[in-house]
């Protein structure tokens, strides 16, 4: 299949796409990084909208996974005595929250943030790149914020991080690769189908149980821990409960399995979001 019928298709072959996402990426970058000012205000602006005239402020950023780990564990550790690998049921519940919730809020603002932001896309120029990065970028504060009852709890259980704690930057970093890759699929196909904000809460609500919050990977089946760990928060939440929990060594199939599979769906959300953006403020 040649460029063109690669265009009228609009369906690129997997080498097509690694070798353009490579292209386009460097230069990406590079603009991204020329305009670093306004990346820096987008993300400002975020943090102080989301909490502008809100009577507890930056206090739900810890209120709501804390809420969340209450119902799981009274719900499935409690009454379902669902496993937690020997874990204290809260510890368990609020360590994979805490990659979730900050994946499920970054894709929420960044699959509409192209649409909300459209006045900003028709009256200037500056890389597209960069509203879907800041949107997948502020909720990190929250990320950090939420931290502080972790500590609580390991305080509260008499137990201390391992020192697997040093490894957690790169499963932060991994789970921000893939916020930010599903959202260069997720922002452009909202600017052309404008019902794709009501699919979004959907999708993260599947998402969500097809991910081991409530329950340990070790609950899988051997057989389909393969097809399993095609979801690549599989290995981000394990890679998060090891490096904090100090569980036995997690599953590298599946953290591999994500790895790739995120770089694939990044190289493929470069290439879309690119094709896409000459006709961002058209459509928008």
């Amino acid at each position: 299949m040649d460029h063109s019928m690669r265009e009228a298709s609009g369906v690129p072959s997997s080498a097509y796409v690694v070798s353009t996402a490579a292209q386009d990426l460097l230069p990406r970058l590079k603009a991204a990084w020329q305009y670093r000012n306004l990346l820096y205000f987008l993300v400002w602006r975020e943090i102080k909208v989301r909490y502008k005239q809100a009577l507890i402020g930056a206090g739900w950023a810890i209120i709501q996974p804390c809420l969340t780990m209450l119902i799981f564990t009274v719900v499935f550790g409690y009454f379902a005595r669902l496993p937690s690998d020997g874990l204290p049921y809260p510890l368990f519940a609020f360590t994979a929250l805490l990659p979730w919730t900050y994946f499920a809020d970054a894709v929420r603002r960044s699959s509409l943030s192209l649409v909300e932001d459209g006045e900003l896309v028709r009256k200037i120029y500056f890389p597209r790149l960069i509203i879907p990065l800041a949107m997948v970028a502020a909720p990190l504060v929250d990320l950090a914020l939420s931290s502080f009852a972790l500590i609580g709890l390991f305080a509260w259980y008499g137990m201390v991080p391992t020192a697997n704690i040093v490894f957690l930057p790169a499963f932060v970093l991994l789970a921000l690769g893939l916020a930010f890759a599903v959202a260069l699929w997720l922002g452009p196909l909202n600017v052309r189908f404008r019902d794709i904000k009501h699919v979004v809460p959907f999708l993260i609500q599947i998402w969500m149980y097809a991910s081991p919050l409530i329950y340990p990977v070790s609950l899988v089946p051997e057989r389909f821990k393969v097809i399993y760990s095609l979801n690549p928060l599989v290995g981000i939440i394990e890679g998060f409960r090891w490096a904090l929990l100090g569980t036995t060594s997690p599953d590298f199939t599946a953290i591999g399995i994500g790895i790739a599979l995120t770089g694939a769906l990044l190289a493929g959300g470069l290439v879309y979001f690119g094709r896409m953006e000459r006709v961002f403020a058209d459509v928008i």
